[in-house]
């Protein structure tokens, strides 16, 4: 028989020793979130994100992502490295670029993926020969309200998952496996009357409590967007070229969030973040630049599209105009057309 007691009791042991802060087990039920998703998805509010419509069956049924799957384990592990402070001084000045957070050190999904991997290697040697697979932000997974119902936390108005003691800057694993441990209980929600994240919003993308309209949000349109960035956004967007915190900077429950001391989450960006230098990078200088990060996927076309919104929104010095000026005849479209409204509004 299996002491499943026991197991959970070493999984946290071992999970910690990792850098997880948060360790769950669920056996979900996920039709009804399925099919919220599907009607928000009917509503356009997935703007390009095709890959939404796709592999419902195994989004609504773990066991038919991972066959013999009975028991989901859920974690998170903080990636914060420094204090919330230092984050908005760097959204305040105008003449550097914003980059989302969790984008600044090494690329997450390898980190947590060989983390969760040791996991659940660890625990074999607890429990002997057992079926599992890893996940973390990648296959069609539900990955916060699997979470939510494993008790990690709930969903905030942001849609982001919040924890009582570690607010949200942190990022999710799972775990799936044949092991039938024990479920823990779904905790309450905690938001109460708070809007803060949807007042703070710059583009107003979350449209109503619990919903976020992704065709207005900036994380949205700088990274998986590969289009044109709608012209009356841009001048909301300041000078965030790689998504956007607002929303976590201003949770009340992120004033207890957890540190890390993962060293491959430390910011590659303390400095050099200045818009009209990153602006003239090359394709080469791209790739060597965010080689082993996040921001390396979304390739120079939407990099140099990003950084040409926030320098038409910056202070117009002389270096900015030049910068901009130098990729008038940039052969993509996209670049082109975002450097003429960059020049236009400094211009006015």
């Amino acid at each position: 028989m299996m002491d499943t007691q026991l197991i959970k009791r070493e999984l946290v042991i071992l999970a910690q020793q990792l850098g997880f802060e948060g360790v769950r087990v669920s056996r979900p039920q996920l039709t009804s979130a399925n099919l919220q998703l599907k009607e928000w998805v009917k509503k356009g509010y997935h703007g390009d994100m095709s890959f939404l419509e796709r592999h419902t069956h195994l989004r609504e049924s773990p066991p038919q992502l991972h066959p013999g799957t009975l028991s989901v384990i859920s974690l998170f592990h903080p990636y914060l490295t420094e204090p919330i402070n230092n984050i908005e001084a760097q959204l305040n000045t105008k003449t550097d670029g914003y980059i989302s957070y969790y984008a600044r050190g090494r690329d997450y999904h390898k980190t947590l993926r060989q983390k969760l991997k040791v996991l659940a290697e660890n625990l074999q040697q607890l429990v002997g020969p057992y079926n599992y697979r890893v996940f973390t932000d990648s296959a069609p997974v539900m990955e916060v309200e699997i979470a939510r119902q494993a008790g990690l936390g709930w969903r905030g108005k942001n849609t982001l998952l919040l924890n009582r003691e570690a607010g949200s800057w942190f990022f999710l694993g799972e775990i799936f496996t044949d092991l039938p441990l024990d479920v823990d209980p779904i905790t309450t929600e905690h938001c109460g009357q708070c809007s803060a994240c949807i007042d703070v919003c710059p583009t107003k993308a979350i449209v109503a409590p619990y919903v976020l309209d992704a065709r207005r949000c900036i994380s949205y349109l700088t990274i998986e967007h590969s289009g044109s960035i709608p012209e009356e956004l841009r001048p909301r967007f300041g000078n965030r070229i790689y998504g956007c915190d607002d929303c976590q900077l201003v949770c009340p429950w992120n004033r207890f969030t957890r540190y890390t001391k993962e060293s491959t989450f430390l910011s590659r960006f303390q400095s050099g973040t200045d818009l009209a230098d990153l602006f003239l990078l090359n394709e080469q200088q791209f790739e060597r630049r965010f080689e082993g990060s996040a921001i390396r996927r979304i390739g120079i076309i939407r990099w140099l599209r990003n950084v040409a919104v926030a320098l038409g929104n910056g202070l117009g010095r002389e270096k900015d105009i030049n910068a901009l000026k130098k990729r008038l005849d940039y052969p993509s479209n996209i670049v082109r057309e975002h450097v003429n409204w960059a020049l236009k509004r400094l211009s006015e």
